[in-house]
């Protein structure tokens, strides 16, 4: 068909026609691919945002408006539970804290490394230790109006031994603890 054309076109005398045909064949012979520009691989299809490094995995769309996809009780559980249990514990000493999610304040704190309650204990960093931080932190969380709280271990935790002694203990004082495990 192209050949066709050519020789119509040089029978002629075309100017047109003779540039036109000169591009095409020009496009067509260059060796060039006409569609978008692909490694042999098809490494390009794969690039993240920065063009950085190459992935294999199918990329996840990005969302215009990055709240989306939050689940409503993840938007609404600081307000619904405000107050957060945190327990740590070291070799040495055993802190406990209840803190207001959406103020980020410190409503009581209790740790065996305060001074009066470093010398009422044996040790400070065992289950009875625990239990007393539990204790004092409760009575300190009814004296700020709090009932309530909320405790999620961190990963490296376990819900078991020291905090499940602190947790319990608050639980057997009156405070109502809502243990989150995943």
């Amino acid at each position: 068909m192209l050949k066709r054309l050519c020789s119509l076109a040089y029978m002629h005398r075309d100017e047109k026609t003779k540039l036109c045909l000169k591009a095409l064949n020009r496009q067509i012979h260059s060796g060039q691919p006409h569609c978008s520009a692909r490694s042999f691989f098809g490494v390009e299809d794969f690039l993240d945002d920065d063009n950085s490094r190459p992935y294999t995995y199918q990329k996840e769309k990005k969302s215009k408006n990055p709240n989306k996809h939050i689940s409503f009780k993840q938007r609404t559980i600081a307000y619904m539970e405000p107050f957060t249990l945190d327990v740590f514990i070291s070799k040495r000493f055993v802190s406990a804290s209840l803190t207001h999610r959406v103020t980020s304040k410190q409503v009581a704190v209790a740790g065996t490394n305060s001074k009066d309650i470093k010398a009422a204990l044996k040790s400070r960093s065992d289950i009875p230790a625990c239990m007393a931080i539990g204790r004092i932190l409760s009575e300190r969380a009814r004296e700020a109006d709090v009932y309530t709280a909320s405790y999620t271990p961190r990963e490296r935790d376990k819900f078991e031994g020291k905090i499940r002694a602190v947790v319990q203990s608050l639980i057997d004082n009156g405070i109502d603890v809502k243990i989150y495990l995943d």
